[in-house]
């Protein structure tokens, strides 16, 4: 391909990119129109929902499923996947337990999680890129390992971790605001300046867009997905050590439950499971409708089952959305 050439497909590709970006801040301000007639309904249904303590309760609730949410958006719309996510957060919790009792400091047993999990993912990203194997398979492969292995190290049972400087890190204020729903914060601000400020972000619309082309124009796919199953790993870990902190205790299959919201969160946030398109922003977005449902539902007494199949439908709703999108892109 000749320097003209070259020039000339970056111009293209950097038009499609801020095109992109503007289009997703339009299907961000309607998934906000949403959030806030979802507020209304179940202020108007109950008393107690705009709370202070109940409001708090939500963004706790959720950062633990924000977080993952987060860092698995831009792995997506790189044309990756990550299900294994919420498995390495049991693993790593499990770890954290299994160091402080043979005597390790707490912090140093945390870090070590995070930088176990981070081989992980680099394990995860080596086995879809370098042997092009489905991401799919792959990570629903390694969540069944990582979670049988919580199991193993553990015998399936939880392990208490009751320390109170640890504790702070998931049940802990700053400024009135809770210390998960900072983290969740401090973590999407710094991944939307990364996917619209930078060229590593512009390479992962890139190459979840047109892997091919992107290849043409100098773009390393490959390294952009292992880089992002890592950051998706270590994020899941440090989701895993504040799950463990909010409930003082390190319990295997504890965030296991949490990744059907999370891939729905995603969704429903306008990322494509085809890759190219997709915002942090909406992601958190879906993050808090999903949340606050949730929450409406238990205060309004409708049973746990039912909440269940709300997720389902939920999930359903937000591919059959993304598939919309598609054909009318394409139309």
């Amino acid at each position: 391909m000749t320097e003209q050439t070259t020039t000339a497909a970056n111009r293209t590709a950097g038009g499609r990119y801020r095109k992109l970006i503007e289009q997703e801040w339009a299907g961000v301000a309607g998934l906000g129109l949403f959030f806030v007639g979802v507020v209304i309904t179940f202020s108007i249904m109950s008393p107690y929902f705009l709370q202070g303590p109940n409001l708090m309760a939500i963004g706790s609730n959720m950062s633990v499923i924000g977080l993952m949410a987060v860092a698995g958006t831009p792995l997506i719309i790189a044309g990756g996947l990550d299900l294994s996510v919420a498995a390495i957060a049991g693993l790593c919790g499990v770890v954290v337990s299994l160091l402080f009792g043979a005597g390790m400091d707490i912090w140093l047993a945390c870090l070590l999680a995070v930088a176990m999990s981070a081989v992980l993912g680099a394990i995860n990203g080596i086995l879809v890129t370098r042997l092009r194997l489905n991401p799919l398979i792959v990570t629903l492969g390694t969540m069944s390992i990582f979670g049988g292995g919580a199991l193993v190290l553990t015998n399936g049972l939880s392990r208490p971790l009751m320390i109170e400087g640890f504790n702070w890190l998931g049940s802990g204020r700053l400024l009135g605001v809770p210390v998960p729903v900072i983290l969740l914060a401090v973590l999407a601000v710094i991944t939307w300046w990364v996917m619209s400020r930078t060229k590593f972000g512009r390479e992962i619309y890139a190459a979840g867009g047109n892997a091919a082309a992107s290849r043409l124009m100098g773009i390393d796919v490959e390294r952009v997905q292992i880089v992002l199953y890592i950051f998706s790993a270590i994020v899941g870990a440090v989701s895993g050590i504040v799950l463990a902190a909010m409930l003082g205790a390190a319990a295997p299959n504890a965030a296991g439950q949490h990744l059907l919201t999370v891939i729905a969160a995603i969704i429903l946030g306008g990322t494509s499971l085809f890759g190219g398109r997709g915002s942090v922003w909406g992601t958190l977005l879906a993050v808090l409708i999903l949340g606050t449902l949730n929450n409406g539902l238990t205060l309004l007494n409708v049973s746990s089952f039912w909440q269940e199949v709300t997720r389902g439908i939920v999930l359903i709703a937000a591919v059959a959305v993304d598939q919309l999108r598609i054909r009318a892109s394409q139309a």
